[in-house]
């Protein structure tokens, strides 16, 4: 469904992603890991228009998007939920839904699709004529993700959707991430938490100083003790203790970019 070919980009004189190739494919969760700083959040603003790629191609269903503006991508189904949320304060939740519903495709379901929203999320029902910005940073991160929904999203990109959030806001988080994979969107992911976002998704991609290091699916990753060591908190010589050889990288048959 998506696909980066060696795509490079960046702010003025600074290159933040090299020659990335990604590919998510319909249906699946894909995430994308890395430290702060790594690309990651570049990565889904170049996908998304905001940031224009100094080579490379990406492509949206057989399309080229690449030198598409940012409302010509959304149109096409690609629907972006920021780090931060970025809800707007001063307007009501129900306010803030029904500025989600901008596309003529996506005006003609709201209604159907708003109950949806409170159905998934019974407490922005609750808090419907109350101001977004009265929410607390877990309930803003719903009302992000009720937004995202009523623009009948085909490719939902999620940029840190559990930063902040308490650990029974982050279990809402995983719970509408999985919603959202068994109606058929496909969602790519970017989380700090790296395990949360191996244990939803089904491809993972390890990205560093602006370049995938290792591609392979998220089971695989999850077992990978340079991935452990680096990202999920553990040490190598666990590992070594365990039997594993710490220096050993898995093989897979997912692209990997080892460098510019």
């Amino acid at each position: 469904m998506l696909r980066l070919e060696n795509v490079s980009a960046g702010y003025g004189a600074v290159t933040a992603l090299h020659n990335v190739d990604i590919t998510v494919e319909e249906g699946e969760v894909a995430a994308l890991i890395g430290s702060n700083g790594a690309g990651k959040s570049t990565a889904l603003r170049t996908i998304s228009g905001l940031v224009r790629p100094t080579a490379g191609k990406i492509e949206f269903r057989g399309e080229a998007i690449t030198d598409l503006s940012p409302e010509q991508i959304v149109e096409r189904g690609i629907i972006h939920v920021p780090e931060g949320r970025h809800v707007f304060p001063r307007l009501s939740v129900h306010q803030n839904l029904t500025v989600g519903a901008y596309s003529p495709r996506a005006r003609a379901k709201k209604n159907e699709t708003r109950e949806r929203v409170f159905e998934l999320f019974p407490r922005l029902y609750e808090r419907r004529l109350q101001l977004a910005g009265s929410l607390s940073g877990g309930e803003q991160q719903m009302l992000a993700f009720g937004r995202a929904m009523m623009a009948q999203p085909v490719l939902l990109m999620l940029d840190e959707p559990s930063l902040g959030l308490a650990p029974i806001m982050v279990e809402e988080v995983a719970r509408a991430i999985d919603y959202f994979r068994t109606i058929g969107v496909t969602v790519l992911l970017v989380e700090q938490n790296a395990e949360l976002a191996l244990d939803l998704a089904t491809r993972g991609y390890v990205i560093e100083t602006g370049c995938i290091v290792l591609a392979d699916s998220s089971e695989r990753l999850l077992e990978n003790p340079k991935v452990w060591a680096s990202y999920l908190g553990e040490q190598d010589w666990e590992f070594e203790a365990a039997g594993h050889d710490p220096d050993r990288t898995v093989v897979s048959d997912l692209p990997v970019n080892k460098g510019v």
